[in-house]
């Protein structure tokens, strides 16, 4: 096997032998540390997407790490066959770190959305009576909750859904941020659940009106539908909060976690929920071999400790207000609007010159910061929570300066 000896030998070899069903950008990592990356050639970068935000406690966090190595050296894998010695003891964890009565655990975000679907439709069915094979479940325009067929079955994403079809039925899709829309279609009995990002963010950071997430939830629960928060993205301490909903003081019936549960370390996800929802669910139902493995468990415990002990959360919510402020001074018309929450953020580029959002990235690239444009406009910037102001600050230069000369 021929050793790749530069950054295109890399690239070259993952076309080849890989399916193309992603557009990196072309950089070569091969180590992380904190808030920053090397390639293959030794330069660091700053890293502004966090996988993500996968890996809000930075990359490679010792704490996590060493949990990593240790309950890798005992005992990886049991399935649900048997008990193990370590998910009860991460289930009472992370039940009380967010206050509800059981957790399922899963390996992915979309598996953790789709434990939530199938939750909703059977509590819908058995707990609220709904006919069978009749349960609804409002989504929101421009959602990003995974790649299944049934995710992508209620995608407003042509790239999504696009040649994947016949798709799933039983999904009301609505403006998102539009609580008459919401109204509306709360007053069908059959409908079981609703389904939302408190931050959209694949769609591009978009963050709904003061007032909304709880609003929805009341009106939720009025009409006995389960109000069901998708944080995998803008949870663990992402937004200046331990979850988003939190800003406004909003209990999901039911959270769905991933991402930074782990803090990047291995793939962990949860759905929390009380038991009146939770044990609709039997055994045999649903599961994952893998869900609920012993280093899963020893590892996301460590990784939500790390958020508490160094105060992440906080950390994102004085930072997030600085970067935000700091993106609106540049003095560029490639920028049209500034947004986010928490270290959560957002540029929408205006092309300039020829130049759109993509290359925007790679001119970053060269100037040492790592981030990646989503709907070819727009810029997520997310790094790791465990940046200080003077490294936030050395980054907003190099944005403003990439931009600046762009322009």
């Amino acid at each position: 096997m021929k050793k790749p000896v530069s950054t295109q030998d890399y690239i070259d070899r993952e076309e080849k032998y890989g399916a193309h069903n992603y557009h990196p950008l072309p950089v070569i990592l091969e180590k992380g540390e904190g808030i920053f990356v090397w390639d293959v050639e030794g330069k660091r970068y700053f890293d502004f997407l966090s996988a993500y935000s996968a890996v809000n406690q930075g990359h490679c966090h010792p704490r996590i790490v060493k949990a990593l190595n240790e309950q890798a050296s005992r005992l990886t894998l049991t399935s649900r066959a048997f008990y193990n010695n370590v998910l009860g003891e991460f289930e009472e964890y992370v039940t009380n770190y967010f206050g509800y009565d059981k957790v399922l655990m899963m390996n992915t975000g979309a598996e953790a959305d789709e434990t939530a679907l199938k939750l909703c439709r059977k509590w819908g069915y058995e707990k609220k009576g709904i006919p069978e094979n009749q349960a609804k479940i409002i989504v929101c325009e421009g959602n990003f909750h995974g790649r299944t067929i049934t995710i992508v079955s209620m995608s407003s994403d042509p790239q999504s859904y696009g040649g994947y079809g016949p798709f799933t039925p039983g999904f009301v899709s609505i403006p998102y941020n539009d609580l008459k829309a919401l109204e509306h279609e709360l007053q069908d009995p059959n409908v079981a659940g609703f389904l939302v990002e408190p931050i959209q963010g694949e769609a591009g950071v978009y963050v709904p009106d003061d007032g909304f997430l709880k609003k929805a939830s009341d009106l939720c629960k009025a009409k006995n539908v389960l109000f069901m928060a998708d944080e995998v993205q803008t949870g663990v301490g992402r937004t200046g909060k331990m979850l988003a909903c939190d800003h406004e003081g909003v209990r999901p019936d039911v959270l769905i976690l991933g991402k930074a549960i782990s803090g990047g370390i291995y793939p962990v996800s949860a759905v929390l929920a009380d038991d009146d929802f939770m044990l609709v669910f039997k055994p045999g139902e649903h599961g994952s071999t893998y869900g609920g493995n012993p280093v899963a468990c020893k590892v996301a415990m460590e990784a939500l400790q790390v958020v508490k002990d160094e105060k992440l959360a906080e950390n994102a919510e004085r930072l997030g207000k600085i970067f935000r402020t700091e993106m609106r001074k540049i003095n560029s018309d490639m920028i049209e609007l500034v947004r986010g929450k928490g270290l959560l953020n957002a540029i929408v580029i205006k092309p300039t010159n020829g130049k759109e959002a993509w290359d925007v990235c790679v001119a970053m690239k060269e100037n040492g910061l790592l981030a990646k444009p989503t709907h070819q406009h727009i810029i997520r910037f997310a790094p790791p929570l465990v940046i200080n102001e003077e490294q936030l600050r050395e980054a907003i230069e190099i944005i403003n300066k990439t931009i600046t000369e762009m322009s």
